[in-house]
């Protein structure tokens, strides 16, 4: 008898599922590449308002006003808990957040204030006028807790579609700021470990979010915080089961049918909200490709410069050139200053969130992401 006669009781595993636990890498996915593309249709949207235009059908407006918006939040839920998780460090775990969010945002306010704002009253023929650097001191210092108050500077920008704001996107970064905080609470009481707290936070914020959205329900506390904290959750969610939901080409697909069709709804959010994480995160995951793997993340300066520039641009005149080439303008200003911001500012101020930190907790680190998104006040 030879050996090929004799019977092979070796068994041949099984593949291994391919879960997000599986198939997602922080260092080796193509979420800096969704966000930059999230944050440009952000820019799209607010052309629209920036230039006297408005999108009259109403699903199509939801899904472009709001999609990109929350799948900021989505993005950030999953990884923010994925921080925490890894290194549950108080110091460690603010250092990172506020390092991402608030050396870029001083200095939005900073060049609006002192560059932006002038530029566009000059070119534009009216000057300064009397008490602008009073209140253009007051526009930075207000604001500069996060919370933005004050949008205009005396009574500018004036004359254009939009009037009154210099940067409408600035208001929602506060409300990430506060999930972080909600992420950073529920660790410090332990509940963060229990992979269901985010299951019963998904459950609530979605009971919530109809109640506010279909329900008598009118409370601004409730609504906005409904309205940010759904998505945030959400992809929170899917890092605490990441052992068990499977990620596929099909799945992608179907959550991004369910998306879409869920934009008929008043609030997207009630059905649209997991399947937008799943949609967000899985296209990240599977984002293999090099071209795809963007190693310098310019979403959040694109975030927090397009809407000052985007109104320099209506003021000197080119919100009469439509949506589309206003649009486009607007890009073509944004990406510079927002590489220059990653360059010059973001990324030096980023490496100093390993000072001081052991090794071991350096090692565990995940990559950060960035904040909000941009939207126009409502």
């Amino acid at each position: 008898m030879s050996l090929r006669d004799v019977p092979d009781d070796r068994t041949t595993a099984p593949p291994a599922p391919r879960t997000f636990a599986a198939v997602f890498d922080p260092r080796q996915n193509a979420l800096n590449a969704i966000r930059l593309l999230l944050a440009v249709s952000v820019i799209v949207w607010h052309a629209f308002p920036l230039t006297g235009g408005d999108i009259a059908f109403a699903p199509l407006r939801q899904l472009l006003s709001h999609v990109g918006v929350d799948g900021f939040f989505t993005i950030s839920g999953y990884l923010i808990v994925s921080s925490w998780l890894r290194a549950p460090q108080v110091s460690t775990f603010l250092r990172a957040r506020v390092l991402r969010i608030f050396p870029g945002f001083w200095a939005s306010l900073l060049l609006t204030a002192l560059v932006i704002a002038p530029l566009a009253l000059v070119i534009g023929g009216v000057g300064l006028p009397a008490g602008y650097w009073r209140d253009a001191a007051s526009y930075v210092g207000t604001n500069a807790a996060l919370w933005v108050h004050q949008y205009g500077i005396v009574g500018t920008p004036a004359g254009v579609p939009f009037p009154g704001v210099w940067n409408g996107s600035m208001w929602t970064l506060v409300w990430e700021f506060f999930c972080y905080l909600a992420v950073l609470g529920l660790g410090l009481v332990g509940l963060l470990k229990r992979r269901h707290t985010m299951a019963v936070a998904f459950v609530v914020l979605t009971v919530t979010t109809v109640a506010t959205s279909y329900g008598p329900v009118d409370n601004y506390w409730l609504t906005l915080g409904s309205r940010f904290g759904l998505p945030f959750v959400a992809g929170a969610l899917l890092y605490r089961y990441r052992d068990r939901v499977v990620v596929r080409g099909r799945y992608l697909l179907l959550a991004a049918a369910v998306v879409l069709l869920s934009c008929l709804l008043p609030d997207y959010r009630v059905v649209g909200a997991l399947p937008l994480a799943y949609l967000m995160l899985g296209l990240g995951a599977l984002g293999r490709h090099p071209r795809l793997q963007f190693r310098q993340d310019l979403s959040y300066g694109t975030y927090i410069y397009a809407f000052p520039l985007q109104q320099l641009l209506a003021v000197v005149g080119a919100a009469s050139l439509g949506v589309p080439l206003f649009a486009l303008a607007s890009l073509a200003l944004t990406l510079p200053l927002a590489a220059a911001s990653w360059f010059g500012l973001e990324k030096p101020v980023l490496r100093l969130k390993h000072v001081g930190r052991p090794r071991t907790v350096q090692q565990a680190a995940v990559v950060d992401v960035p904040a909000g998104t941009p939207s126009a006040p409502r």
